[in-house]
């Protein structure tokens, strides 16, 4: 049997929750992580790890060649919904950090100081938990001691903040939150470390044993005198690695969590299981617009008020140079559009009475600027009557040669003409090879006979070319 249709509620249902995706997916940032000149292998690596830090609203499998440019980024960046670039770089001294915030900025640039790969990081871990469900949904941003009043520290906060999904405490789904970054800063050494961390929720209250029960482990039972035992006490059941649970770490859960005994309201604690990467950050520079604006924060270079005044002094000035020239500019162009329209309206105009002139029977009047065609006819007669004064004769046919043109051939290639047939001159020449054809007489019973010079036969299909337009073809 063929599966059953659906009803028309069904259908419309699902089209608003594909609507609802799509307007979900939409709204929320997305980022491109990739790797600008060469950087290495670890490098390449670190990039990927980001991506998967990332995940999902990023572009897991970004391929970036040698001739794309941050222009060809920008330009892609607007279809596809992204807002955020993070651009690792490697120049001789260290490897370097910038994050554009898309479309008109800030930049920030940082120095990465130290990292761990992520596969560093879980071969470090007696026991990793970390599996594919965990990436399904973004992870849960956590700020650390950026309430300072400084505005370079406060412009990071936002920039962090925006570069995730924004949550609503009252009405998130609690199963949706399966990992952690953790961005904590030190205002002493002036340097932000960034973790990544994975979530396990666990019941509290119960001894291991009964843990171990709801979790399908069935302990060993060998010293154990009593089936009641195993939930009264606590014993030392191979849990080596187990976490000391306290305040820190216990919460009520307000609603029901993925996991054995993890019900509404119940004690459960919150464990943290680090997964990768880490990144020790130090802020550097802070710009406006995409790396080409103004240097709103240096950490190297202080400079004073008044010399602060006069470079943005000097770039409005810059600014507005520039708009005027573009004015300026779009001026001309108008002005030129405007020239070259009249002037294809006079034409127009023009087309229009001579084809009305041409109808009113005009076409007749002499034109001023036709060639003369009597000028070589003049010529020529008076060159004849010359002659005839001064000789007394009539001239020559030959003498005087009409000045006709000669006929232009088409354009084209040249076309084969066929071969003149030669007449026999009326004063032969003396040799005898040339004499024509005589009979023999009494006086001259053996005359000399013309020989004919035989002619090479030529290959079937072959040509040879005597002069240009003359070709004869071979002969079987």
């Amino acid at each position: 049997m063929g599966r059953p249709s659906k009803s028309q509620r069904q259908r419309r249902e699902r089209a608003a929750a594909q609507l609802r995706a799509q307007q979900d997916f939409g709204s929320v940032p997305h980022s491109f992580v990739f790797l600008r000149g060469r950087g290495g292998r670890s490098l390449r690596l670190l990039v990927a790890d980001m991506r998967r830090v990332l995940e999902p609203f990023t572009a897991r499998a970004l391929r970036v060649r040698k001739s794309n440019s941050l222009k060809d980024f920008v330009a892609v960046a607007g279809p596809l919904g992204v807002t955020h670039f993070l651009v690792f770089s490697k120049s001789e001294s260290s490897i370097n950090l910038k994050l554009f915030r898309l479309p008109g900025g800030p930049t920030l640039t940082f120095k990465v100081v130290e990292y761990s790969l992520l596969r560093d990081v879980v071969s470090a871990l007696r026991r990793h938990r970390m599996h594919e469900q965990q990436f399904r949904h973004p992870p849960l941003l956590v700020l650390s001691s950026f309430g300072l009043p400084q505005s370079h520290i406060r412009l990071m906060a936002s920039t962090f903040q925006n570069l995730l999904p924004s949550i609503n405490v009252h009405r998130v789904n609690l199963n949706t939150i399966k990992r952690c970054l953790l961005i904590s800063y030190d205002a002493e050494t002036e340097l932000l470390h960034l973790r990544h961390y994975s979530i396990k929720v666990v019941p509290v209250g119960v001894s291991r044993g009964l843990k171990k029960l709801l979790q399908e482990k069935f302990p060993n039972l060998s010293r154990l005198e009593d089936i009641s035992e195993l939930l009264v006490k606590d014993l030392n059941l191979s849990e080596s690695e187990a976490e000391q649970d306290g305040p820190h770490n216990v919460t009520e859960l307000p609603q029901a969590y993925a996991g054995r005994g993890n019900a509404k309201a119940q004690q459960s604690a919150v464990r943290l299981t680090e997964i990768g990467p880490r990144l020790t950050l130090q802020l550097n520079k802070v710009e406006e617009g995409l790396a080409q604006g103004n240097v709103l924060y240096h950490s190297f270079i202080h400079k004073p008020e008044p010399e602060l005044r006069a470079l943005l002094a000097r770039r409005e000035a810059k600014l507005q140079l520039r708009a005027e020239r573009r004015q300026r500019q779009e001026e001309n162009v108008e002005r030129k559009r405007q020239q070259r329209q009249q002037q294809r309206e006079r034409s127009l105009q023009g087309m229009r009475r001579k084809q009305q002139r041409d109808e009113d029977g005009d076409s007749g009047a002499e034109d001023p600027g036709a060639p003369e065609q009597d000028a070589a006819h003049e010529e020529e007669e008076s060159d004849a009557e010359h002659y005839r004064r001064e000789v007394g004769e009539e001239p020559d046919q030959d003498l005087f040669p009409s000045r006709t043109k000669r006929k232009r051939l088409p354009l084209g290639p040249a076309r084969l003409r066929k071969r003149r047939r030669r007449i026999p001159l009326e004063h032969p020449m003396e040799h005898p090879m040339e004499h024509p054809t005589e009979h023999p007489t009494a006086s001259n019973p053996h005359p000399p006979h013309r020989t004919r010079r035989k002619r090479k036969l030529l290959p079937k299909g072959k040509t040879r070319f005597q002069r240009p337009g003359c070709a004869r073809k071979g002969k079987r």
